[in-house]
Formats: C-alpha cells, sequence, structure tokens
C-alpha cells in the first residue's frame, strides 16, 4: 500500500501515542500536512520540550500510557476522535539466557500494553463521539480507525528477540481481535510491521549496516495515515513495511 490519493484528515481529531518519538513525529507532521487536529503523548522531558517548538499545533499529552487511569485521562480530554496511531513502544535485544524479568516485563508493558490502554480508551471516545453526534444509541453508528504497531520479529523469527517478539505478537494478536470486535461499529483497527527503522538510536547500535535499506520514518507513517484515512476500510490488516530489507 502506499499514502498516494489518501483521503485528507482536515478537521478529524486524532492520537498519536508516542508522539514525540522519531515515527511519532514523522506521523504527527505527515497528519498536520493533510489538517488533521493532532494530539501527541510523551514522557521524556527532552522530547516533548523539542517537540512542543517544532510542532505548536499539536496539543501534547504528558501520558504514562502503562497506566490505565493516566490513559483514561489523556483520552478524556479530547473533544471527539477519528483515529487513535500506536507509535510508543520500545526494543531490547538479546539471547534468552541474558533476559531478566525486568527487561520481558518492560517489553510487554512499552509494547503491548500500551496498545491495549489507548486502544481501549479510544473506542471508549469513538462512542461517546457517535451517541453525541448522532444521537444514536445503536453502536454500529460508531465510525473511527486504531492503528499499532508490530515489528518484523513477530512474524518472522530471528534469533535475540524473544522479548521483543513475544510482545510485538501481542500488538498482532490485539490487533486481529479488535479488528472482528469492532467491525460491526465501524471501527477499523490494523497493524504496520517494519524491519529496521532509520533513527539515531539504530544507526548508533548498529554502525556498519546498510542504513539505505532501512525503513524511513516517512515511509511508515504514509502507510499509517493510510490505514487511519476515512477512505480505508481495511480492517484486520498486519501490513509489512520492510524498506529495502527483503
Amino acid at each position: 500500500m502506499s499514502s498516494k490519493g489518501a483521503s485528507s484528515f482536515k478537521g478529524l481529531e486524532v492520537m498519536v501515542t508516542g508522539g514525540t518519538g522519531v515515527v511519532g513525529r514523522a506521523v504527527c507532521e505527515a497528519l498536520l500536512a493533510q489538517g488533521a487536529q493532532v494530539h501527541a503523548t510523551g514522557v521524556v522531558d527532552a522530547e516533548m520540550d523539542a517537540f512542543a517548538g517544532e510542532f505548536p499545533g499539536v496539543r501534547l499529552h504528558r501520558v504514562d500510557l502503562t497506566d490505565a487511569r493516566h490513559c483514561h485521562e489523556a483520552y478524556s480530554a479530547l473533544p471527539s476522535l477519528w483515529a487513535s496511531i500506536h507509535c510508543a513502544g520500545g526494543f531490547v535485544y538479546g539471547a534468552i539466557e541474558q533476559a531478566t524479568d525486568e527487561s520481558v516485563t518492560g517489553m510487554f508493558d512499552m509494547n503491548a500494553l500500551t496498545a491495549f490502554n489507548a486502544s481501549r480508551q479510544a473506542v471508549r471516545v469513538m462512542r461517546e463521539r457517535a451517541s453525541t453526534q448522532t444521537g444514536a444509541v445503536d453502536p454500529r453508528t460508531v465510525g473511527g480507525r486504531i492503528v499499532n504497531i508490530a515489528g518484523r520479529p513477530a512474524v518472522e523469527p530471528a534469533a535475540g528477540f524473544s522479548a521483543y517478539a513475544m510482545a510485538k505478537s501481542a500488538v498482532i494478536a490485539l490487533t486481529r481481535t479488535l479488528s472482528v470486535e469492532l467491525a460491526p461499529e465501524g471501527i477499523c483497527v490494523n497493524a504496520v510491521v517494519p524491519s529496521v527503522i532509520d533513527t539515531p538510536v539504530n544507526r548508533a547500535a548498529m554502525p556498519g549496516a546498510e542504513f539505505s535499506k532501512w525503513v524511513q520514518p516517512s515511509e511508515l507513517a504514509s502507510q499509517i495515515l493510510e490505514l487511519a484515512s476515512p477512505a480505508s476500510h481495511a480492517t484486520g490488516q498486519v501490513v509489512p513495511v520492510y524498506g529495502g530489507l527483503a
């Protein structure tokens, strides 16, 4: 898929979790270019300060997405919601004997729990919006989009990714389950599956790699926007975005 011909987001409210990170920033930039009213979450002070200076048109929320109460409060502050895009996450590499209880739990919390908490609150706000705007109580009048980010090791096994792969596999399971659960309400739920993303952290960790074959954040953002678009009715899709890595 590509974002060519994607419908405009003009006037639509969109939440981007982890919006202050590299991928989140690319998604926010693309949404702003299409006229969306963008909200973003962050937790790192330096990232949030830099983001606020670069994206003054985005409403920034400080949210610990692993905390259900904090997540509820952030989504409750939204005036309405068309799409919730979940860029919050983390990565750790290591053989299974190197994994600690904390690293395994951390991978699940950063990737799967954040996506679950954000999805749950997004659905709640989408339903409330539909009820308010239409005056109807039939949940099938609701519509919206949820896009998660999984990872290639969750669908193609690779050594050294056990904790990360488990967490991202949970994101895929969440995506597919919700796509069926929410289809009667017009809420489409999909996931993108990137390989290595071209970020400063990844370049520092793998200085000898061929960066030109990595996924560009703008490329990933383009695919995410296509899935979140009002013009797309795909649901339950797990879309690979591998750049030049076959």
